[in-house]
């Protein structure tokens, strides 16, 4: 037992010792998995719990995977012959493994089918064919999210409020759900968690027989726990039961998923547990990160409270960046990581960090140009991912109708009830004639022919609209006209995918302004080759990057957070709610502690988004670091801690061409103006031209108002 606890510092040790239920916040590098495992293995060794007795929650597999690698070399030192009998897992792995024992008792087949996500949709789409309803007013994605978010609240359709005609129908069709999956004997994901929480609640001998078998229940990442997963918890823990909850509520930046950071202080007052036992000793970073991290997340109300250290020592101030664009941004990106890597750090210590990911496209161009290997971990690179590949062979089928590929992949995207059948008669004519899929589609006999009229008539329009337009402007009306944008408008977390496919239209316009050729064919042409073969191998030494959510759980030696705007990061969706303006601090928070040794934040004073040049304030989260902090990087300089020699970059950072009109403000970006009616407020953004022009202020009262220039009524302050 001594061995096993050497290692660990004070509060680590009271931590993995608590003799009862205990809630262990734990900061960001402070060694959770580490106590949280520790923890089983003590309880083992000292015989207060064999492995039976013993309940492990995690939110991925591979957290699950992590623990037992752990537990097992531990065991192989001798602290106990075998982990068989464990329950650890998933909330929803764990839920399938109850319900699978216990099958009859829920009403289910012993080997019933789990939907994802595809799978219930078409269930959704079923349900809604059998009952004759039009889907143009009920999308099957909304049915579907609609479901889902009831389910995940615990509540089935008998118990939804219904307040109006068309919340009435969305029950109905809940309930018709339902009882389809209970006749095929299927369940969805949420349906997993809801039906292993009535089973509990309305078995009580059950619910009995796992209290009495299960005397110490562990959770990590309690942070990110739902309501109904936090209920299901309680009814497990018996009142012999020990519940062991690891958490930070710094670190809860899922509350889209349904995380309730509210649980923790929930679990305080429900297990009277008077104070959390604190991990703060930071064993990742250097202090000065650590200190900016402390201060932002110190402006956030309602935390339990704590500040991280370090032994690591103070290391070097952390660097700003203010660029004159994105464009701007990403070359100092590319020039800083070179840099770096001469001086010894590998790619692969180096990652990029974003808000949004459909920042991630002027990155990743610079990074291509360069020659730096980069890959986008948790997602997609730019041009590979789906709403893209889609966009481009609209694209390319009004450059070039038969290219065959881009026509397999839109001719029924969205769906325009072309079906299988249909398509290998087409192919069968095409290639009978040896012509293409486009030419078999528009001399296609009457029978094939009207199942393709529709699909024809719209690339026809397409191409011809297109014409004489500039590059951008093409790219932007065949998003629309393909239907491509409404149909991820109305998707369920589409607003990631609309933001790529506007940052197509923008990488179209960079593309125009920097080719001698800006037309649409040799535009494919450059986006096949950054498409190309071109992402890092596995293993490879390469520059990481991805969102600021993916990358929670990570660390490297050097990051950089980009696009620290107002709008942007923190997101406008959020800047205007409390609680959303809280989670995006959290978010940052997130972003700074996964720097061990360096840390950059950069921004743009403009930024192409949406086809439209904006001006955007500087994150109200750089205020929020104090400037001993900070070294500011300016055109000219470098950070004399670093052993580099001084260049210059006003040659390398050139900002897009500025618009007459945008040159001649009547306000600053940044300026103070009063308005009669709303009061003070600061200016944000410019937008559109001559009387059309309008203009964007924020204002602490009522949040953000765009007025027409022209009639605007604001008057400018004094600096």
């Amino acid at each position: 037992m001594t061995d096993l606890l050497s290692t660990l510092n004070s509060d680590q040790r009271a931590a993995v010792t608590a003799p009862a239920s205990a809630l262990i916040l734990a900061g960001a590098g402070s060694g959770k998995t580490r106590v949280l495992t520790t923890r089983i293995a003590w309880l083992i060794q000292s015989n207060q719990v064999s492995p039976m007795g013993l309940l492990a929650v995690t939110f991925t597999n591979k957290a699950a995977k992590e623990m037992l690698t752990r537990l097992t070399s531990m065991l192989q030192l001798g602290y106990q012959n075998s982990t068989r009998g464990m329950w650890v897992g998933t909330f929803h792995g764990l839920c399938n493994r109850l319900l699978r024992t216990h099958h009859r008792e829920v009403g289910l087949p012993q080997l019933f089918t789990i939907l994802d996500s595809s799978d219930q949709l078409s269930a959704v789409k079923r349900v809604l064919r059998g009952l004759n309803v039009d889907t143009e007013t009920f999308d099957p994605r909304k049915v579907q999210s609609f479901i889902n978010q009831n389910k995940e609240a615990g509540l089935r359709a008998d118990k939804v409020e219904a307040w109006d005609p068309y919340s009435r129908h969305l029950v109905e069709y809940y309930a018709e759900y339902d009882r389809q999956l209970n006749r095929e004997g299927a369940v969805d994901f949420a349906e997993l968690m809801l039906r292993a929480y009535e089973l509990l609640s309305r078995n009580a001998l059950l619910r009995e027989h796992y209290q009495e078998r299960f005397r110490h229940i562990l959770v990590d990442e309690f942070q990110d726990t739902s309501r109904l997963q936090y209920l299901w918890l309680k009814l497990l823990k018996g009142p012999e039961t020990a519940l062991f909850a690891v958490g930070d509520d710094d670190q809860s930046i899922y509350a889209f998923r349904g995380a309730n950071v509210g649980n923790m202080r929930q679990l305080m007052d429900d297990l009277h547990i008077a104070e959390p036992i604190k991990l703060t000793r930071n064993y990742r970073s250097v202090s000065v990160i650590l200190d900016a991290a402390n201060a932002v997340i110190s402006r956030n109300e309602g935390r339990l409270g704590k500040d991280l250290w370090t032994e690591v020592g103070k290391g070097e101030l952390i660097r700003h960046f203010q660029a004159a664009d994105d464009i701007a941004e990403a070359r100092f990106l590319v020039e800083e990581i070179q840099q770096r890597r001469r001086e010894g750090d590998a790619y692969l210590d180096q990652a990029v960090l974003y808000r949004s990911n459909a920042q991630s496209r002027s990155i990743e161009h610079a990074l291509f140009t360069a020659g730096i290997p980069y890959r986008v971990y948790g997602g997609l690179r730019f041009f590979e991912r789906a709403e893209i590949k889609h966009a481009l062979a609209y694209l390319r089928l009004a450059a070039f109708p038969d290219d065959d590929n881009a026509f397999m992949r839109v001719v029924n995207f969205p769906a325009r009830g072309i079906g299988a059948r249909g398509l290998e008669a087409l192919d069968d004519q095409a290639r009978g004639a040896g012509i293409s899929l486009w030419a078999a589609a528009c001399g296609a006999g009457k029978t094939t022919g009207k199942k393709f009229a529709a699909f024809v008539s719209l690339i026809e329009g397409l191409k011809h609209a297109i014409v004489g337009l500039p590059l951008m402007e093409q790219v932007e009306h065949v998003v629309a006209g393909s239907g491509l944008l409404e149909y991820y408008q109305n998707e369920k977390d589409g607003e990631d995918r609309v933001d790529n496919l506007n940052e197509l239209a923008n990488a179209a316009a960079g593309f125009a302004a920097e080719s001698d050729e800006p037309t649409l064919e040799a535009f494919l042409g450059h986006a096949a080759l950054e498409a190309g073969e071109h992402a890092a191998a596995q293993g490879q030494d390469a520059v990481q990057l991805m969102s600021v959510h993916s990358a929670k759980g990570l660390e490297f030696q050097t990051v950089f957070i980009t696009g620290l705007e107002e709008g942007l990061f923190p997101h406008e969706n959020s800047r205007n709610e409390a609680e959303g303006l809280e989670e995006e601090r959290r978010l940052m928070y997130v972003a700074i502690t996964r720097a061990r040794r360096q840390l950059y934040l950069t921004h743009a004073q403009q930024r192409m988004l949406h086809g439209q040049i904006r001006y955007h304030l500087p994150s109200q989260f750089l205020q929020e670091i104090p400037e001993n902090l900070v070294q500011s990087l300016t055109s000219r300089t470098r950070a004399p801690a670093a052993p580099r020699v001084a260049n210059t970059r006003a040659e390398n950072y050139h900002p897009r061409p500025v618009p007459r009109r945008e040159a001649n403000l009547p306000y600053k970006i940044g300026a103070r103006v009063v308005h009669p009616k709303y009061g003070e407020g600061v200016v944000a953004a410019y937008q559109g031209q001559g009387a059309e022009s309008e203009i964007k202020v924020i204002f602490p009262k009522v949040g953000d108002k765009w007025f027409i220039l022209e009639y605007a009524r604001l008057t400018a302050l004094g600096a």
